[in-house]
């Protein structure tokens, strides 16, 4: 088969001849018809992330043909028994075992669910590693309702614009940051009340002057975060879903215990909570919000295109 292989750290992977997957006890192989991007894949090229291994196929999200059915890949393994975390055993698809980005995949059964049917192959693909994100941390630990007013971090990633969606579904009142005048605006014609640009001179007051929020959803970090603090509603609930900006300096814990503020922590989903964002999505027909297609054989340029930081959705690879 064809897929797109990693073979050293900081390059982009190959597109080339690789061997057809090779089935465990449990597993059945998955035709895919397309694929997609995460971030996650980009550090693993540039070796910023735990037990890379060469040559591995990267890709966390895919939708494909399992024994004739159209099937969307659930890419949280191994989950563990506690809903509240996952275990030690707990992986995500792409590293260590080989990903998406290849013709076929060798998948334990229990990770394949039924595609939306509403879903083209190329929205079926982008949905799976953000759309569980967006919803876990919105849902069960932002428990987002409708009338909650939610701030969202970073717009134009996958998971921010998911949150977005499934809050607007909800009946939520949306805000949104970005570096980007240019996002901000796409994300009110999604249906954003508002968004400020953070690398404008006090943005947070901007915000402050929109009122407070009871929920605050934010994957970067970094020195913005104690910012964040102050723009929320006394008992509001702040979830981190990432770190791409790093630390957090200077954290002073006085406004949080005086506002009775929930910072909590949330990484990918269980197996209930995908099933569940599945049946969410086909109940209020939402249709992922996709940047670019490219073929597999392309590979490489989808992997630039993330690196230059100015996409706006997920990026989709083709592969049949």
């Amino acid at each position: 088969m064809k897929a797109l292989v990693l073979t050293q750290a900081n390059s982009l992977p190959v597109y080339q001849e690789a061997a057809d997957p090779v089935l465990a006890e449990g597993e059945v192989v998955v035709a895919l018809k397309a694929a997609a991007l995460n971030h996650r894949d980009l550090f693993v090229t540039q070796g910023k992330y735990a037990g890379i291994r060469f040559p591995i196929i990267l890709g966390s999200d895919g939708a494909g043909i399992c024994d004739g059915k159209e099937v969307v890949i659930n890419p949280a393994l191994d989950w563990g028994d506690d809903p509240r975390f996952q275990g030690k055993n707990f992986q995500i698809l792409g590293l260590p075992r080989n990903g998406t980005l290849a013709e076929k995949i060798a998948i334990p059964a229990s990770q394949i669910y039924p595609k939306p049917h509403h879903l083209t192959w190329k929205e079926a693909a982008a949905l799976p590693l953000a759309g569980l994100t967006a919803y876990r941390a919105l849902f069960t630990k932002g428990r987002c309702t409708a009338g909650d007013r939610v701030l969202i971090t970073g717009i134009g990633g996958g998971v921010a614009l998911f949150a977005l969606q499934f809050a607007k579904a909800v009946g939520a009142e949306v805000w949104v940051n970005s570096s980007s005048d240019e996002k901000i605006e796409r994300a009110i014609a999604l249906g954003a009340t508002g968004g400020v640009n953070y690398t404008t001179p006090d943005w947070n007051k901007q915000l402050e002057a929109a009122g407070g929020f009871d929920i605050v959803i934010d994957g970067a970090g970094g020195e913005g975060f104690g910012l964040l603090l102050k723009l929320c509603k006394s008992g509001a609930r702040v979830v981190s879903y990432g770190g791409t900006i790093g630390a957090v300096p200077n954290f002073s814990p006085q406004i949080l215990f005086w506002k009775q503020l929930e910072i909590l922590g949330s990484t990918m989903g269980t197996e209930e909570e995908f099933g569940e964002m599945l049946a969410f999505v086909a109940e209020h027909k939402i249709h992922p919000i996709i940047d670019q297609v490219f073929s597999l054989k392309d590979g490489a340029q989808a992997f630039q295109r993330m690196d230059e930081g100015g996409q706006f959705g997920k990026i989709v690879l083709k592969v049949h």
